[in-house]
């Protein structure tokens, strides 16, 4: 047995719930504020700013999106539709994001900066969810992840 299988079921669905909730909600004022037109006209005369915009409007939904696939993975495991050792596959995972420079986003609007900052606390709390899920039920860790992650987290860091 793996990740949830060692945890409180009601426990794990209340945290997974709750993770769930908070992460919908996160994506939906996230797509709604990077859909909106919400840099000043000096940024958006600034094709640098631009992308710099847009290339973090992306790690926040690529983040959000990691964390809410891991949480149905969990909810699939939680009602029976994945077995403990299906759990376990790679794919069930949760994904690796970028980290955001806070000096690229210190001058952005205040918005822009909470969704972002919110989505990496998030994420890092999702992700020591499933560290401390591994713990428990004596699954790999990331020191028993392998060379192969060891570059793509290299890899990710560096970009």
């Amino acid at each position: 047995m793996r990740n949830a299988a060692s945890l409180d079921r009601g426990l794990h669905r209340r945290l997974v719930d709750g993770l769930y909730l908070e992460a919908m909600m996160m994506a939906d004022e996230a797509r709604a504020y990077f859909d909106g037109d919400v840099l000043s006209q000096e940024d958006a005369a600034d094709p640098l700013r631009r992308v710099a915009f847009a290339c973090e409007s992306l790690k926040v939904t690529t983040r959000l999106m990691h964390i809410i696939a891991w949480l149905l993975s969990q909810r699939a495991w939680q009602r029976g539709e994945i077995g403990d050792a299906e759990l376990a596959d790679e794919k069930y995972r949760l994904g690796r994001a970028s980290l955001t420079d806070p000096t690229l986003t210190e001058s952005f609007p205040f918005e822009a900066r909470a969704l972002i900052e919110g989505s990496q606390d998030l994420y890092d709390r999702v992700a020591r969810l499933e560290e401390r899920l591994d713990r428990m039920s004596g699954g790999r860790g990331e020191s028993d992840a392998g060379p192969a992650r060891a570059l793509l987290d290299r890899l990710n860091t560096a970009f």
